[in-house]
């Protein structure tokens, strides 16, 4: 897919900094089927642009980085609309930005809900604003994510850190995200995009190939969830599917709150 004809997400390249942007503020930058395609295909231009030297994946306006997947597209058709490969893939998108031999930096500049949290943890830094705010969505919706976005998450933040982020679905704020360890930085809103850019130049200045050994041998110890992802993604498609998944979807779009003492 061409940069050219993106609608989902924004694709631009300073001081060789790749910035790519969901822009979907309408929908608190939810991602559906075609919004992954964008992404993917922005990590694969950028993977393999020699004037590219890092990564900042950030979200539209001062709301909200990512929200996860769009619920009420998936409460109105059943999915997340139709894609280029006719799959819908976000663990694909969860690998390439693990697998990018580039270090990716995310810039949350609202709230990193659901799989939009899940898409911050796995960037390789994380620069929030004050405003920003965390959390999980999952068992509230009719999702989860049983791969990286909670066996990676142990890893960020703890055990118990990460249980209690998806057992009690609690919102959390920016000092506290950062206390967790969950992320590097938190400034004021207007200096977000301008530090996030200032850490990419900084990357840019040293061996890409330093760089690239290194970010493949963290991401070493940790590669065997990878196939945890893979159980977890095929168990997540039947569920969500189901009668118990889409009450989640379903209450979400009708602002109730679900029962899901049917499923006990």
């Amino acid at each position: 897919m061409k940069v050219e004809e993106f609608t989902d997400i924004r694709y631009a390249v300073v001081d060789g900094v790749a910035t790519v942007t969901i822009d979907r503020p309408e929908r608190m930058n939810s991602f559906r089927g075609r919004t992954v395609d964008e992404l993917i295909s922005a990590f694969k231009w950028a993977w393999a642009s020699r004037e590219v030297s890092a990564v900042v994946l950030t979200g539209a306006g001062d709301r909200a980085f990512c929200a996860g997947g769009d619920v009420k597209e998936r409460a109105e058709t059943g999915g997340y609309g139709d894609t280029e490969w006719g799959t819908f893939e976000i663990e694909r998108l969860h690998r390439i930005i693990r697998d990018i031999p580039k270090p990716v930096i995310a810039a949350v500049n609202g709230a990193a809900f659901g799989g939009g949290h899940v898409l911050h943890v796995l960037c390789d830094l994380t620069v929030a604003a004050e405003h920003a705010t965390f959390g999980q969505t999952g068992p509230r919706v009719g999702s989860f994510d049983a791969g990286f976005g909670s066996a990676y998450l142990a890893r960020v933040v703890g055990e118990k850190r990460a249980r209690q982020i998806w057992f009690l679905l609690e919102k959390f704020d920016a000092v506290t995200a950062e206390r967790w360890g969950l992320v590097n930085a938190v400034v004021p809103a207007a200096d977000l995009l301008p530090t996030a850019q200032r850490w990419g130049t900084t990357i840019g200045a040293y061996s890409p190939t330093a760089l690239r050994f290194l970010k493949h041998s963290f991401n070493a110890d940790t590669d065997h969830i990878g196939g945890i992802s893979h159980l977890a993604f095929d168990g997540l498609d039947l569920y969500a599917h189901g009668e118990e998944g889409m009450e989640g979807a379903r209450a979400f779009a009708e602002k109730r709150p679900p029962d899901f003492t049917p499923y006990r």
